[in-house]
């Protein structure tokens, strides 16, 4: 039995429904916690590269080089997940850890064995691994050839993830392709701001679109073929998104801005692995705005026959990160503008009344990740959904009363899709189990459910109040009122 306190007219009241295999865990990502980025053997990433050589361009000139320095210390991270009754912890495999140079010939055996013993530490714990191939830490060697954007992308990912099956497949039962492709696309290959920090809106960022599609299916056809019969796992792809309100709900082209949004966002992603191709908005909208800007094809590229059928029905379930959300308002007054921030023709703000937090995109609006969910279960057959990333920033400090709030209020959400709107969600991860390294933000926002003091020699780690009160959500399996 779960119980979830729901907002209603702001007031509180308990919901109950009968949920055995809703299952609670927390989240992290290699590149923001590991460490040891030269350790035993380990290449080096694209991200390694990035901020050794622009600093500039991370807050304080941050690095992960040793971050939270859990590759030495991951036997007390699993410690403070199973304090906590963590049922699952979604972690990633770096893939410059176990392969340096990203190619098969040569195996990092220390990185490997780093892994078996994480996932045998959590098994101990009585922990489910659900493990992510890729978080964003490509190989450096992989990058200098282009990375995402060329074509030979998937035959080195899908060795790579054949390579992580044989080793750790017998004993991992959840698999995640790629974190978040529209960070890895429009963000890294689009306009720049992520690692490998190429700028090449609505070209670039469709051949990276493109390839990261048709790697997954490569993926997921792999481990049908070759594994699933003896493992007997499963496989999915994880999206973010926020929910968006139109601007005027009147204005039908602020009501359509909301769907091109979405669609641009993470439809392109999963239209094609539901239904075989893109959808439609999205192919129409990128092929007009191509052809006013003078190019002889659509900047979008197009799945043969052979790929569209390869391409339907291409996971067992969707991992979903939501955050925040926004407010769209259709908008054409940039005909010459690439991308899928721009080609969606609808642009996005946040309304300054709501809540703020430690970064400035994430303003706290709990009911949108019911709309995102409700949204998900609509255009795409009712998928199983794992709410893979949910978190709260602040800036420090072990009374952590606003992220407690955070919790809650999201996973009344949750509960909501579930009982009142069909949605098939089986699990929820608090992101981060750890303070950790935030991208360009660095250290200064703290996520974690654990804080952890960079000062220190071993990264100590301090559980916060938040931990206490998730541990006993789990425990109960109820959304309290702790404060």
């Amino acid at each position: 039995m779960i119980v979830f306190v729901d907002e209603l007219d702001g007031e509180e009241k308990i919901n109950v429904y009968q949920a055995y295999d809703f299952i609670f865990g927390s989240a992290t990502a290699a590149y923001q916690i590991e460490g040891g980025w030269s350790d035993d053997g380990k290449g080096e990433s694209h991200w390694d590269r990035w901020t050794h050589c622009t600093p500039s361009l991370i807050a304080n000139g941050d690095n992960a080089d040793v971050a939270c320095d859990s590759y030495h210390n991951y036997k007390e991270d699993v410690a403070l997940l199973a304090n906590m009754g963590a049922q699952f912890y979604r972690f990633s495999i770096s893939w410059p850890r176990i392969l340096p140079d990203g190619l098969v010939h040569k195996i990092n055996e220390p990185g490997v064995q780093y892994y078996r013993n994480l996932i045998s530490e959590l098994k101990h714990n009585n922990i489910l691994p659900f493990a992510t191939l890729y978080h964003w830490d490509l190989p450096q060697k992989l990058s200098e050839l282009g990375g995402w954007t060329n074509p030979w992308i998937l035959s080195w990912f899908t060795d790579y993830a054949r390579l992580c099956f044989q080793l750790f497949g017998d004993d991992v039962k959840h698999w995640m392709t790629i974190n978040e492709p529209k960070q890895v696309c429009s963000f890294s290959y689009g306009i720049g701001l992520l690692a490998p920090g190429v700028c090449s809106p609505g070209v670039g960022e469709y051949l990276a679109v493109h390839n990261v599609i048709r790697a997954h299916a490569e993926v997921y056809h792999v481990y049908n073929k070759e594994f699933r019969c003896k493992q007997g796992g499963m496989l999915g792809i994880v999206v973010d998104s926020p929910w968006y309100e139109p601007e005027d709900p009147g204005n039908p082209d602020d009501v359509a801005a909301v769907d091109s949004k979405l669609l641009f966002g993470i439809g392109i992603y999963l239209h094609p692995l539901v239904f075989g191709d893109y959808p439609d908005v999205v192919k129409e909208k990128v092929k007009r705005r191509s052809e006013v800007q003078g190019f002889q094809r659509s900047r979008l590229p197009e799945f043969n026959d052979d790929e569209k059928l390869k391409l339907k029905k291409c996971f067992d379930f969707i991992g979903l990160n939501y955050y925040t959300s926004g407010i769209a308002k259709g908008d054409r007054s940039n005909p010459e503008g690439k991308g899928c921030f721009v080609d969606c023709e609808a642009i996005e703000y946040q309304a300054h009344c709501w809540e703020s937090c430690a970064l400035f995109w994430l303003k706290v609006v709990p009911k949108g990740i019911r709309h995102v969910l409700k949204w998900l279960t609509d255009h795409f057959e009712r998928p199983l959904i794992y709410i893979t990333e949910n978190g709260y920033a602040d800036n420090g400090g072990l009374e952590d009363y606003a992220r407690i709030n955070y919790i809650k209020r999201h996973l009344s959400q949750v509960k909501d899709a579930i009982d009142l709107d069909n949605c098939n969600v089986k699990g929820y991860a608090y992101w981060s189990l750890l303070d950790n390294f935030e991208w360009r933000e660095g250290f200064r926002p703290r996520m974690g459910l654990i804080s952890v003091d960079y000062r220190s020699p071993c990264r100590r780690r301090t559980p916060k109040k938040s931990a206490e009160y998730y541990k006993n959500v789990i425990s109960a399996r109820a959304v309290i009122d702790d404060q």
